[in-house]
């Protein structure tokens, strides 16, 4: 399948622009015949806007398969030649960029390994300037905003018009149903920063496993996010890397035809009425809990003022632990998590701990 040159920026605008965007191949290019195969099974679907696959994988431990390298590119120019469809690898050295810009690579990412390194964005971020080509960036292994959004605005300054990101979870200790876990409300929170830049998710990585991708994928979905990458392999329980999270294509299309896609808004003025009268009443809840937070932080400031009088510690594990206990077996009884009243109650007493500190050191 020919494509001039123009027409092929054409393709890429159209796939870019689409929502929801699907994203998928291959983890890694292991031969030219599992990446040609994939591609044109995947093509097959009808589903898929644009083919992944790992060229370069940069992985935690010496001697790990970390990918086929450059002699894989030819075989991804070949499998946008049979599907006409665009390709996008992950790059990490400007060499890299350079290598896969050469091979008409349509989009490029920065991966998670990547974003956590400011001078290897930067290198390139170097790479890209002059450059007009969509680039997706990952968020960092560790869950730091920060360096996702430096990351976004480094690409930025390099000239980069096509920006969007990718959510794949983050590295959490203790984290034992994911892979990786999600922390939703990171990625909702770069939303909120960055209005209007896409944001896609990456369920393969974030379970690790094939048995919860549905239930990941459909959550991102009814988050808003504006699209999906997922890892898709001829033959998954053989890959040369990541076997257990990847799909045949056509377990891929049955995900998707399973998926319920939400919109963001409707029409109806019936439904708008409702949901105005439903956040109005959240708004007024919402006012009575700042006011009762604000009441209590105001005893725990006396509370500080007795212990300074007193010598006393601020921290009273007993006192805590009390508290915590009751409100944890008051949530069940109010159909709330343990984990959301957990965190509640720990931000409500970190908060009195930082007043009551600044109450002993006046």
């Amino acid at each position: 399948m020919e494509t001039t040159q123009e027409s092929q920026q054409s393709i890429v605008k159209a796939a870019w622009n689409k929502r929801p965007l699907i994203i998928s191949g291959p983890c890694s290019a292991e031969t030219e015949e599992q990446v040609l195969a994939t591609a044109q099974r995947l093509a097959n679907t009808g589903k898929v806007d644009m083919l992944r696959a790992g060229i370069w994988k940069p992985r935690t431990k010496p001697g790990m398969f970390e990918g086929i390298g450059a002699k894989g590119l030819p075989w991804l120019q070949q499998a946008k030649k049979l599907t006409g469809l665009p390709t996008t690898v992950e790059v990490a050295t400007g060499k890299q960029v350079e290598d896969a810009l050469t091979f008409d690579v349509d989009v490029l990412w920065v991966g998670a390994r990547t974003t956590v390194n400011p001078f290897s964005v930067q290198e390139v971020a170097d790479a890209l300037r002059g450059v007009d080509v969509p680039v997706l960036i990952k968020n960092p292994i560790n869950p730091d905003l920060e360096l996702w959004q430096g990351a976004v605005e480094r690409v930025a300054r390099a000239g980069i018009k096509d920006i969007g990101l990718i959510h794949r979870g983050f590295s959490s200790y203790g984290n034992t149903e994911f892979r990786n876990a999600p922390m939703w409300h990171l990625a909702i929170e770069m939303k909120r920063r960055m209005p209007g830049t896409p944001i896609i998710n990456d369920p393969s990585h974030i379970c690790g496993r094939r048995d919860i991708l549905l239930a990941t994928a459909q959550k991102a979905i009814d988050l808003d996010f504006d699209g999906l990458m997922i890892e898709s392999h001829i033959d998954p329980d053989n890959a040369w890397s990541d076997a257990k999270q990847q799909i045949t294509p056509e377990r891929l299309a049955e995900m998707l035809d399973e998926i319920v896609w939400r919109r963001e808004d409707v029409s109806s003025e019936t439904f708008h009425i409702a949901l105005d009268k439903l956040r109005e009443q959240i708004n007024h809840i919402d006012d009575e809990l700042m006011q009762l937070i604000s009441q209590r932080m105001h005893i725990a400031e006396k509370i500080g003022t007795y212990k300074k009088n007193n010598n006393v510690t601020i921290l009273q594990a007993n006192r805590w632990n009390e508290i915590l206990d009751k409100a944890v077996k008051k949530a069940d009884k109010l159909s709330l998590s343990e984990e959301f009243v957990t965190r509640y109650m720990d931000a409500i007493h970190m908060e009195s701990i930082n007043r009551q500190n600044k109450i002993m050191n006046d």
